[in-house]
């Protein structure tokens, strides 16, 4: 793999669509690896490094649902589901234990390659700031939290709270502007770091995820307030 190539696990069990896609994205300068089974996919995982992995819901062995589930113990490399299943209940579960994008079947190879750009751009850029925090090291507080975006952790009366990246975000977002109030659009678009086309989706799976972990009732914040009508915004008086 060169410096410039992206390494890609491809977890699908239908060969013709695993074949394929393998073969349009080699043809755009990816390195793509195939797992057929849910096992298959855990262990290739565990063995090597990749910038992206592909990734079938109805698998052999281990389901889809269980290999996100086992990546996303120690990694937050970005996930795409592909799945025949395209309900919103499917997305909205596969979003909450997750995946950060999600393509229902059929679909093109164009649109697959734009997903993948899509996502491993937000990474890289996700991990400049990161660095840049580094150099520029500052706490954050709320209330009984405290933030440091140096190495990306949040606490809560002493204990460490675990958020995903996007969770980390929205909350390093409305913690340095507190008196601001984000509409959806802009939370995606400075998150996602992509244009909303206005599926409220993932921005409302990620606020209710980060609600379950930050506050003390989720269902009266008093973190991540609910502006009706406009947005989100950090809680007064904390």
């Amino acid at each position: 793999m060169t410096m410039d190539q992206h390494k890609i696990l491809l977890v699908e069990d239908d060969r013709e669509i695993s074949e394929m896609l393998q073969n349009y994205l080699q043809t755009e300068n990816y390195e793509v690896i195939c797992a057929f089974d849910g096992e298959e996919a855990c262990r290739l995982f565990a063995e090597d490094s990749f910038s992206l992995v592909l990734l079938d819901l109805m698998i052999p062995k281990r389901s889809g649902m269980e290999v996100m589930q086992q990546i996303r113990q120690g990694s937050y490399v970005p996930i795409i589901i592909l799945s025949a299943k395209d309900t919103e209940t499917d997305k909205t579960l596969g979003l909450a234990l997750g995946a950060d994008d999600y393509i229902t079947k059929p679909f093109s190879v164009v649109e697959v390659l734009a997903r993948i750009k899509a996502n491993i751009r937000r990474t890289i850029q996700y991990d400049r700031v990161n660095a840049d925090a580094a150099a520029a090291p500052e706490l954050l507080t709320a209330g009984e939290l405290s933030m440091n975006p140096v190495d990306y952790t949040v606490m809560k009366r002493g204990s460490k709270v675990e958020l995903t990246a996007k969770e980390f975000e929205i909350l390093k977002l409305l913690m340095l502007n507190p008196k601001k109030v984000y509409t959806k659009e802009q939370l995606y678009s400075l998150v996602w770091n992509d244009a909303y086309l206005g599926d409220e989706n993932a921005v409302n799976v990620h606020i209710s995820r980060l609600r379950n972990k930050i506050e003390d009732d989720s269902r009266n914040p008093r973190y991540v307030v609910t502006v009706w009508g406009i947005g989100y915004k950090l809680g007064e008086g904390l």
